[in-house]
């Protein structure tokens, strides 16, 4: 439904809902009670319609507050988890890092071997490729 036609339902819903609700108090206030009668089922209408929108309120509050509840406890438990890997991640890189600063001293003083070269480098490309996931999130 495009937006004029959802905003002209909405304030045709709304003109609908405020003339029953006028047409309701004009029925209730030209009826064939007394003032004094009509006033008191006017109070007791009003007093039960507090009552239900309290009681009706209460039941939300409480809703809401245990999801509340939920999403904080999930909320712990994902970031737990993700602190957990990040810090695995954060440490296999440090390793590569190391590997990497060592094999490059070997390198500059002609001590590394080729095999020793490729694993570090893929090592590297790895943990670096696993850290920039997380960073990405």
């Amino acid at each position: 439904m495009s937006k004029r036609k959802h905003l002209t339902a909405k304030v045709v819903a709304g003109g609908a809902l405020i003339a029953a609700g006028a047409g309701y108090l004009a029925g209730i206030l030209t009826a064939p009670k007394s003032g004094k009668d009509t006033r008191k089922d006017i109070a007791r209408t009003a007093s039960t319609a507090r009552v239900n929108s309290e009681k009706q309120l209460k039941k939300l509050h409480s809703e809401i507050g245990d999801l509340i509840d939920d999403v904080d406890k999930k909320t712990k438990k994902t970031r737990k988890k993700a602190s957990k890997e990040l810090t695995e991640a954060a440490d296999k890189a440090r390793e590569a890092k190391d590997k990497a600063r060592e094999l490059l001293s070997a390198l500059h003083d002609g001590d590394a071997d080729d095999p020793n070269l490729k694993a570090v480098i893929d090592e590297v490309k790895a943990a670096k490729k696993n850290l920039a996931k997380y960073l990405k999130k």
